[in-house]
C-alpha cells in the first residue's frame, strides 16, 4: 500500500510524461494536466483510445529509465518557484523606501532589475523541485485502471485513473 503523497507524486510524473509525449505527437495542440492520488486529468481534445495509448507508452518509457519525461517545463512547480522568487525580490527592493508614493515609484527600476534576476536564477530551481519534491520519476507499480472522457466547463478532458 502506498501513501497519498507517493501516489500523487507518481501520478504527477506519469501525467508529465504523457503531456511530453502528446506535445511530440500533436505539435501545436494544447494540453494541460492536473494530478492527485487517484490519477490525473488531461485537458485537451484527443480521443480516449489515443490518450490510453499515450499513457501506456509514457508508463513504459518511465519504467524503461526515461526519467526526464517526468519533468515538464510548464509545471505549476516552476511557476510557483518563479513567482515566489520575483515577489521576494520585489519586496526586498522596497526595503527602506520612503512612505510617499513617489519614493516607491522611484524604486521601480530596482524592483524590475531584481525581479528579472530572480526569475533567471529561479529557472533551474523549478525542475529541481519537481524532481525532488513534487514528482516521482519512478511510477513503481502504477497501473492504468480507466480512461474516461468528460467535459470541464465545455473543454474536452479525460480522467486517467490509476491503481497500485
Amino acid at each position: 500500500m502506498s501513501t497519498f503523497i507517493s501516489r500523487t507524486r507518481r501520478n504527477h510524473g506519469l501525467e508529465h510524461a504523457t503531456l511530453n509525449l502528446l506535445a511530440k505527437s500533436h505539435p501545436g495542440k494544447g494540453f494541460a494536466g492536473h494530478s492527485d492520488s487517484g490519477g490525473f486529468w488531461i485537458i485537451g481534445d484527443i480521443s480516449s483510445e489515443e490518450l490510453f495509448q499515450a499513457v501506456g507508452d509514457a508508463l513504459s518509457r518511465l519504467r524503461g529509465g526515461q526519467e526526464d519525461l517526468a519533468i515538464h517545463k510548464n509545471c505549476g512547480t516552476n511557476l510557483l518557484v518563479s513567482g515566489f522568487a520575483a515577489g521576494l525580490a520585489g519586496a526586498a527592493a522596497m526595503i527602506g523606501a520612503g512612505s510617499k508614493p513617489r519614493d516607491k515609484f522611484e524604486r521601480l527600476p530596482l524592483v524590475t532589475t531584481l525581479g528579472v534576476a530572480a526569475l533567471l536564477l529561479a529557472r533551474p530551481l523549478g525542475p529541481l523541485l519537481q524532481r525532488r519534491v513534487t514528482v516521482s520519476t519512478d511510477p513503481g507499480d502504477l497501473k492504468i485502471s480507466a480512461v474516461t472522457r468528460h467535459s470541464l466547463n465545455g473543454m474536452p478532458a479525460h480522467r486517467v485513473r490509476t491503481q497500485d
